[in-house]
């Protein structure tokens, strides 16, 4: 039995999800990790650590990061994207902003935006210790494994929207906290209270989503990683919260929990490693898109349709993925907005900002006219909680055409990505940088001793 497993085993045997959690945790090691899943921990951090890069430009990133820098105090990890080192809790306020701040980080098939909260929260935390890439790596596959496990033990991202009015992204900052603290090597009661410091902290209403201009949403992954960072620190230093934040009455559990919900925190530890479950986006939009895209460019490609004969689009769903994109005011979280922009411009790709202007494009806003959503019974049936479309063409002549997109490109079912791909991706969306040495430092991270190497990859060229 490998050091991994016996540390599961270990943790089973004490008294509460909290303790079973942390004891776990404290005992994590690179040494553990399968190599599959080593390699894919790299793969995220560079995918979203150039993420931050790219979205720097975004109004939340250059918010974000004017003010941290603002803030003063030690210049302990790098705000991606320039040349300004401050504080890590700030850091990984202004990168987990940033990261979500153009819609181009990846997903996770348990719902939500994972890595833009906890590769920001643990680089910041491995650059202020100075941490290896191998504690790093590490770090990061833990943050997963707790993470995910929380969302999953409150039901799921759309179970917590739905019975508590919860973005269910804030969940992720356990993950974070926990990973703080183990590149910090605290014992497992100060993890336990570091957890419970950080539910303090966090929380993200439902009431975000209204918002015009993708600044609060992108704010939550960053003030979740921030407040990773800051719990761990917290508890480092002293402060307390309670020792069974989860279990406890009114606990998290409690409060927010599925029936089963305490198997779900322990559930594979060791064994199931939450971080393959990671997917990679390729355009500019919202992940429930993706697939809408792909479908609609592949009906048009597949039957040579020319648009001009494009009499009407119909784009099918699963229900839950329908309701976050449906006619939404923000462009590129609305699927209408998206395919139709995509029919019209023969494609998207990651730099490419189609609105304002292609609301000028005559054949975009006839498209955009003809074009309807609705619930595909099928997707719905087979995967009411995926991310899958179905779109059918309807034109001049009578003649329909149909396509059907289980999961998008880059997602884990269908292999993620590969580092090939993922060269091409930041080549095109990061032409000013040195994206080969991005790759080549990250592929070879588990042997950096010094994360702080990495992360001057990562800043701004000028």
């Amino acid at each position: 039995m490998d050091s991994a497993r016996r540390s599961a085993n270990t943790a089973q045997m004490t008294s509460t999800p909290t303790q079973q959690l942390t004891h776990y945790a404290a005992s994590t090691s690179i040494a553990c990790i399968p190599d599959d899943v080593v390699e894919l921990a790299k793969k995220v951090i560079l995918d979203e650590m150039a993420s931050a890069q790219f979205g720097r430009r975004s109004l939340a990133g250059g918010l974000t990061a004017r003010y941290a820098a603002s803030l003063g105090g030690p210049q302990e990890a790098l705000v991606l994207g320039t040349r300004q080192r401050v504080p890590a809790p700030y850091a990984a306020l202004a990168n987990g902003a940033a990261g979500h701040g153009e819609e181009v980080d990846g997903a996770h098939v348990i719902g939500g935006h994972p890595g833009a909260t906890l590769v920001h929260a643990v680089v910041a935390m491995a650059e202020r210790h100075r941490s290896t890439g191998a504690e790093l790596i590490n770090a990061l596959v833990l943050a997963y494994d707790v993470g995910v496990r929380m969302v999953e033990a409150c039901g799921g991202k759309f179970a917590v929207r739905e019975r508590h009015h919860l973005y269910a992204d804030f969940l992720y900052s356990i993950g974070a906290t926990v990973a703080a603290c183990r590149l910090m090597g605290l014992e497992p009661v100060r993890h336990a209270h570091a957890m419970a410091l950080v539910t303090f902290q966090c929380n993200a209403l439902g009431a975000l989503f209204a918002e015009k201009r993708h600044i609060s949403k992108s704010f939550c992954n960053g003030q979740f990683a921030l407040a990773g960072v800051s719990a761990a620190s917290m508890s480092a230093a002293g402060l307390e919260g309670v020792e069974d934040v989860l279990g406890m009455r009114d606990g998290l559990l409690d409060a927010w929990g599925a029936p089963a919900g305490a198997e779900a925190v322990t559930r594979g530890l060791g064994s199931e490693w939450a971080i393959r479950g990671a997917n990679f986006k390729f355009i500019n939009a919202g992940y429930p898109i993706h697939a809408a895209v792909e479908s609609a460019m592949t009906v048009v490609a597949r039957h040579g349709i020319a648009l001009e004969t494009i009499a009407a689009v119909h784009i099918g769903m699963p229900a839950k993925a329908m309701r976050v994109v449906d006619n939404r005011e923000m462009h590129n979280i609305c699927v209408q907005d998206m395919v139709c922009a995509s029919l019209a411009l023969g494609g998207l790709n990651l730099r490419q900002l189609p609105f304002p202007d292609v609301l000028n494009n005559t054949t975009f806003t006839r498209l955009r006219a003809h074009t309807v959503v609705g619930v595909d019974e099928g997707l719905d049936r087979d995967n009411p909680q995926g991310r899958g479309a179905n779109v059918t063409i309807t034109t001049s002549n009578g003649s329909r055409h149909s396509h059907r997109v289980d999961a998008p490109r880059g997602h884990s079912s269908r292999g993620g990505v590969t580092w090939e791909e993922l060269h091409e991706k930041w080549r095109g969306g990061l032409p000013d940088c040195d994206v080969d040495r991005m790759l080549t430092l990250t592929r070879r991270l588990e042997h950096l001793e010094d994360v702080r190497e990495l992360a001057d990859a990562f800043m701004s060229p000028i």
